[in-house]
Order: C-alpha cells, then structure tokens, then sequence
C-alpha cells in the first residue's frame, strides 16, 4: 500500500476508533465532535500536509520514494496509536477528551498500566502518531510543523490539566508526578 493510502487510513482508523471508544466507555448522549477535539486548526494541517505532499511528488518525487522513512513513519503511527487507546481502555471513564474542572464520583488517579510509564500517554502517543503520519508521506515541512505545533499545545495543556488533578488527588498526585515523566519530551 502506498504512504497516501496508509495515510488515511491512519486518519480514518484514528477517529473512528476514538468515537466508538469514547461511545463504548461514556455513552453516545456524552460524545459529540466537539469532545473529539476537531479543531479547524487540525483540518488545515492536514490539507496542508496534503498540499506538500503532492506538491513535492511533482517537484521532487525521488523525496517520496524512500521507503524506509516511511516505513519508520508507519511504525511510529502503529506505536502512537497502540500507547494512546492503550491510555484510554486504562483510564476508562476517567479519560476525556476535554479537560475536567470539577471532580466527578467516578473520575479516579490512574497511576497503572501504561499510566506506571508516563502521566500523559494519550498526549505521548498522539505526538508519536502525528509526527508519525508526516514521516510516513516523506513530508519534512510538515514533520517539523507538526511536531512543534503538537508540542507547543501539550506543553500549555499539561501544565493547566495538571493544576486540576493536583487539586483532586493532592498528595497522590504530587508523588506520582514526581516519580512519573509527563511523557512529552521537555515538559515536567
């Protein structure tokens, strides 16, 4: 199968897998897109990807026939999407797609599984598949935006979820934070 095709099937697998997920664990009355994290932001840097893909297959298509950087971009959107659902059949309910402000009865610290890795490994495994699927097409724009805009939204959203769960397990949380790493490389 060619890095295209695998592309969107890494798309479509991805979400369609994190609704019925998200279905199977909180109910389809408590799922929408919006909980899903569609963001216009998402889309463009897809279409974006999309663009120097086909843009550089036309320039430069020698750059699209290196196969083993793309097998390696396969292997890294296997591994990101295996450690992130791997996060989620885990946490169970409690794991959501926006952050929790409230503490809810059943909302319990996770702390095992591949939670005993790292504290956030939706967050790690979602970089690895991002950057993963921009690897995948050969696309070194793309590899480099992705992974820094990914970045960059993890490195603000830790550290505001994390405020929160520090109020909701307190010294639980403290201690884990302090044996654990987030899981996203440069954040505490």
């Amino acid at each position: 199968m060619d890095p295209l095709s695998l592309f969107l099937l890494a798309i479509l697998f991805f979400h369609s897998s994190e609704y019925v997920l998200a279905v199977a664990i909180h109910g389809i009355s408590n799922v929408n897109l919006s909980s899903l994290l569609f963001s216009k932001e998402y889309v463009l840097a897809m279409i974006f990807s999309l663009v120097e893909y086909f843009f550089e297959l036309l320039l430069f298509p020698g750059l699209k026939e290196l196969l083993w950087v793309s097998n390696l971009g396969l292997l890294m959107v296997v591994v990101g999407e295996v450690v992130r659902k791997l996060a989620i059949v885990t946490a169970g309910r409690s794991f959501t797609h926006l952050i929790k402000v409230h503490h809810e009865d059943h909302h319990r610290l996770v702390t095992s599984g591949v939670y005993a890795f790292v504290r956030h490994p939706s967050y790690c495994g979602f970089l690895i598949w991002s950057v993963g699927t921009q690897i995948m097409l050969c696309n070194p724009i793309s590899t480099v935006g992705f992974a820094v805009v990914v970045w960059r939204f993890f490195a603000s959203r830790i550290p505001y979820e994390e405020y929160f769960l520090r109020q909701f397990f307190g010294a639980d949380y403290e201690e884990y934070a302090r044996r654990v790493p987030s899981g996203v490389p440069f954040v505490m």
